[in-house]
């Protein structure tokens, strides 16, 4: 663990589950860290690979997909989508010498704020434990 450090993590919500179970999570006061950068997706299985790549190339330590529960997707099979490009995903990042477990897929109902809560301070403890993204881009200012 890296003394001091705060992992930066780009977390792809989806527009129906996810991104409301974050608002949920906000109105009603349940704390988690405030490194997260959310952007809203209209659906997870929209989510493609070059989009996580990117993240990381820029500076983030994880990333979260997060999407609706299986059989509540309001696209019918983007959760199954998203799935597959996590798994694709997961394959470059071998490839690419980064470890897997600084990307997450988790379902996440709108009714869920305590639950999005959870899942960030548990990825942000688990990034702590494995220090910042060895592949960053390094930023010249």
């Amino acid at each position: 663990m890296t003394s001091g450090f705060e992992p930066r993590i780009v977390a792809f919500c989806c527009n129906w589950c996810a991104y409301a179970g974050a608002d949920l999570a906000g109105v009603s006061r349940f704390q988690y860290p405030s490194n997260i950068r959310i952007i809203r997706v209209m659906c997870s299985g929209r989510v493609e690979p070059s989009f996580i790549l990117n993240a990381f190339d820029l500076g983030a330590d994880g990333v979260l997909v997060a999407g609706c529960h299986k059989g509540d997707c309001h696209y019918l099979t983007g959760n199954d989508k998203a799935e597959g490009k996590i798994e694709q995903t997961r394959k470059l990042m071998d490839i690419l010498g980064l470890e897997q477990e600084r990307l997450r897929l988790e379902w996440i109902s709108a009714s869920e704020g305590l639950r999005f809560s959870e899942v960030m301070r548990e990825f942000v403890e688990e990034l702590k434990k494995r220090g910042p993204n060895p592949l960053k881009r390094k930023v010249v200012s």
